[in-house]
C-alpha cells in the first residue's frame, strides 16, 4: 500500500507543480480532435497474484466543448505476475470521457471497455478505470489512474483479483 501511496503522491505533486506555474498560459485542451501516444506503469492492488504492470497506448480524444471531451485508447498491457505466476497479457479497448474543470489543463478522467486476452484460452475482460491528469500546452500529458479487470471464470488466465495504479505518460497532438 506504501507504493500506491507514493505513486498518488508523485502524480499529485506533478499536477499540483504544472497548475502553480502554468497557471497564466492559456491551454487549449478539449477542442479538435487529438491522438496521443502513451506508456505507463504501475502496481497492482493489494491482494492481487500480479506484481505491477507495463503498458503502451495509442489514444484519441474528441472535444465536445472546451470542458468535455470523449476518448477511444487501444494498445497493450501486461500484468507482471508474483512467485513464477502466469502474466496477463491482453489488448485494452476503451472508451470514455475527459472533463476539464478549468484549472490550466488539469483534467478527470472516465473509462470502460474490453480487455482481449493474447493467451489461447483466455477470454475477454471488463476493464474500467479512473483517474486524473495534466494535459500541457506543448502536448505532453501525464495521468494517474486506478485500472480495474473483471475476468471470466472460464478464463484459462483467470484471476479473482486484478487491477493496477498506474501512471502515464504520453504526447499528444492535434490531427
Amino acid at each position: 500500500m506504501k507504493t500506491v501511496t507514493k505513486l498518488f503522491a508523485v502524480a499529485a505533486a506533478l499536477v499540483t507543480f504544472a497548475t502553480t506555474n502554468l497557471h497564466a498560459q492559456s491551454t487549449e485542451v478539449a477542442k479538435g480532435v487529438r491522438l496521443a501516444i502513451g506508456v505507463s506503469g504501475g502496481v497492482a492492488e493489494k491482494g492481487s497474484p500480479f506484481e505491477y504492470g507495463l503498458g503502451a497506448d495509442l489514444g484519441f480524444q474528441f472535444g465536445l466543448s472546451k470542458e468535455v471531451a470523449i476518448t477511444a485508447t487501444g494498445g497493450y498491457t501486461t500484468m507482471m505476475a508474483k512467485d513464477n505466476g502466469t502474466d496477463y497479457n491482453f489488448i485494452p479497448v476503451k472508451g470514455g470521457i475527459k472533463v476539464f474543470p478549468q484549472i490550466g489543463g488539469m483534467y478527470l478522467l472516465g473509462e470502460a471497455g474490453a480487455g482481449f486476452a493474447t493467451k489461447d484460452g483466455g477470454k475477454t475482460s471488463l476493464i474500467w478505470s479512473g483517474g486524473l491528469g495534466y494535459q500541457f500546452n506543448g502536448g505532453f500529458d501525464i495521468g494517474a489512474r486506478y485500472e480495474g479487470y473483471k475476468q471470466d471464470a472460464a478464463s484459462t488466465t483467470y484471476q479473482p483479483y486484478n487491477g493496477q495504479f498506474a501512471l502515464r505518460l504520453a504526447y499528444g497532438f492535434k490531427l
